[in-house]
């Protein structure tokens, strides 16, 4: 199936990085989420994470963001991260 670039898939084949993750399928590999926003939900993110030993989160293994309904996944996520912008 041929996957169109539009509000919810985007791919970017001439990036240098594509597909940015090693187990990726290159067909459907979604950028739309370059920069996961789930990154700063720390361990609520839902992802396949780790924790390196310097204490970074890890998401070479994840593909929530860049799968199909990666889309749909994060937009459930948002008021998460709004609670986060929030000024206390």
């Amino acid at each position: 199936m041929e996957r169109k670039n539009s509000e919810r898939f985007f791919q970017n084949r001439e990036c240098k990085y594509f597909p940015c993750h090693p187990k990726a399928d290159p067909e459907s590999f979604n950028c739309l989420f370059c920069y996961c926003p789930l990154y700063a939900l720390g361990e609520k993110c839902g992802g396949n994470f780790r924790w390196t030993e310097t204490g970074i989160k890890d998401c070479t293994d994840c593909l929530v963001p860049h799968s199909a309904g990666g889309y749909e996944y994060i937009i459930r996520k948002f008021p998460e991260i709004a609670e986060l912008a929030k000024r206390k």
